[in-house]
């Protein structure tokens, strides 16, 4: 298959700038998995990483502390000398201290907290939906500009209580994030480590039933507490992680209205929404390949042997569609049971989202909402031309839809 070569030792080379493994990474990388649960991936310009294939494998890499997360996992933007500290975040952090914030923030973030916040986040879906026939052009509105996109800040500003007046300008910053890498991204920290300070204050003086109040309240048996560093690190990173949802969103209308089978029995019995979205997570989640983690040490996997400093990712497009985790894998059921294997489009381990359940039940209050609201909901003129031609990220440049 094009994009999947073989090297001397027999592991296969898959060449991410190939344009069949962005239009269709998913039979690239069944091949791949199929053939080796170890594959190297190459690029112009680009030095090469190691990437495990099968979901044993990839569940196990993301939970082993000799392969770790540190700044070269990720790409900082240029930002002036005193945005700095605050772009060392959590996911950066490993052992002591990345333990000591995790237990600090994560009583914020937990499935209940996500579902007490559901009511909080219905109006918020409600108000972007009541736009969409204004938004709409020859009876056509791109769902992805006018809906997914939007939602996630939303959310953020609602959760975080940032009041109305100011919104303008997050809707600008979750916009800018959402548009990539680049001057335009790094131009838009600077006002979000700002925002999120004059946010933090505000809740300092008027706590409310928040997000953003929760995390100051948050301290550890021994009085341990944040310290404002730590919170406007993780307030600036609820924007940046707002391209999860957004691209999930609409990853997965692109897939329900591609398989009206699964609409119907979605339309049938909204009960099975909770394990629908586990399920369009597994088969388009937005996630192609984990951040990259480098090794500490040499270590061998399945005789291929990674040195100490390599990269390595684990390849969830590979992992999520494995057959040896799940019965049928390249078959979208909404029904699919519960019990099956855990997908990684969260990760797994150490690093798991922390904003999962958020992000769960943010896209199980939008697709349930869109549904309702939209019985007639049908692809529009342009739909099967939308996917985005990016290896790390599934996601969609337009989603146009009729209503």
């Amino acid at each position: 298959m094009a994009g999947v070569s073989r090297e001397v030792s027999g592991v296969p080379e898959i060449d991410l700038s190939d344009a069949e493994v962005m239009r269709d990474p998913f039979a690239v990388y069944d091949e791949a998995r199929e053939h080796s649960p170890v594959a190297r991936l190459t690029a112009p310009g680009f030095g090469g990483m190691w990437a495990v294939t099968r979901h044993e494998d990839a569940r196990t890499l993301l939970a082993d502390p000799r392969f770790e997360l540190n700044a070269s996992s990720f790409i900082r933007p240029d930002v002036p000398e005193d945005c700095l500290p605050y772009m060392r975040s959590m996911a950066e952090m490993n052992g002591h201290e990345h333990l000591r914030l995790r237990r600090l923030v994560a009583p914020a973030f937990t499935a209940r907290r996500a579902a007490d916040f559901r009511p909080r986040i219905e109006p918020v879906v409600g108000a972007l939906l009541d736009g969409l026939p204004g938004d709409a052009d020859d009876g056509e509105v791109d769902l992805l500009r006018h809906f997914a996109r939007p939602l996630p800040m939303e959310v953020i500003c609602e959760l975080v209580g940032i009041p109305e007046p100011d919104r303008p300008r997050w809707r600008e910053y979750g916009a800018t994030i959402m548009a990539g890498s680049g001057q335009g991204f790094a131009s838009a920290v600077p006002g979000i480590v700002e925002d999120a300070k004059a946010a933090i204050a505000r809740r300092c003086e008027e706590p409310a039933d928040d997000l953003l109040s929760d995390l100051i309240r948050a301290h550890a048996e021994d009085g341990d507490r944040l310290s404002e560093t730590e919170m406007v690190t993780l307030v600036w990173n609820l924007v940046l992680a707002g391209q999860t949802p957004a691209n999930l969103i609409a990853n997965a209308v692109h897939a329900l209205l591609g398989h009206p089978g699964q609409l119907a029995a979605l339309r049938e019995d909204p009960a099975l929404m909770p394990r629908a979205v586990e399920e369009l997570m597994r088969w388009c989640g937005p996630t192609l390949l984990a951040i990259p983690r480098f090794a500490t040490q040499d270590v061998e996997l399945h005789g291929t042997l990674i040195h100490k400093g390599d990269a390595v990712t684990a390849a969830v497009a590979s992992a999520n569609r494995d057959p040896r985790a799940y019965a049928h894998p390249d078959r979208l059921d909404v029904r699919r049971p519960a019990g099956t294997a855990g997908h990684l489009g969260f990760s797994h381990g150490p690093h798991f989202c922390l904003g999962a359940s958020i992000a769960r039940v943010q896209t199980e209050v939008a697709l349930t909402s869109l549904l309702s609201r939209f019985p007639g909901l049908a692809p529009g003129s342009a739909f099967g031309d939308v996917r985005a031609l990016d290896p790390g990220t599934w996601r969609l440049t337009s989603l146009p839809v009729t209503l």
